[in-house]
């Protein structure tokens, strides 16, 4: 796994343990930085920040083009690898676009339901399509 996959995978991670916990992400990320075990890559810092700042329109995207979905009703790994994935496909203009989706998909399929990686990819790939109509 390349150095950005660990750290997409350890953003997940402080943002799926901070929703269980309903705890400020910025928190359980300012908690491993200090503790630095593991290490925290300044890459994971970014995508757990952006997300935070961005949550409110993130979570409003996925919820208007999740189709059968609702926000509530998804696995919470599902809801936080596609705030992952939005967050870095939208607001992070220079990685490229079909890596991003790579990566967050494959994710999907190491760490949710069978049919995550199919969920996850369609609806990263309908922002990548939407992309310069949504308003940011």
């Amino acid at each position: 796994m390349s150095a950005r996959g660990k750290a997409r995978r350890r953003a997940l991670d402080i943002l799926f343990e901070a929703e269980l916990r309903s705890e400020d992400p910025l928190k359980i990320l300012a908690e491993r930085v200090e503790r630095q075990e593991p290490p925290v890559n300044e890459y994971t810092s970014t995508l757990v920040e952006g997300v935070t700042r961005h949550l409110a329109r993130i979570d409003e995207l996925i919820t208007t083009y999740s189709e059968g979905w609702t926000l509530e009703r998804m696995p919470a790994v599902d809801r936080n690898l596609l705030r992952g994935g939005t967050y870095e496909l939208l607001w992070m203009p220079d990685v490229p676009e079909g890596v991003v989706i790579s990566e967050w998909v494959h994710l999907a399929g190491e760490l949710s339901t069978d049919e995550s990686p199919q969920f996850v990819n369609g609806l990263l790939a309908r922002f990548k399509q939407l992309k310069p109509s949504l308003t940011l």
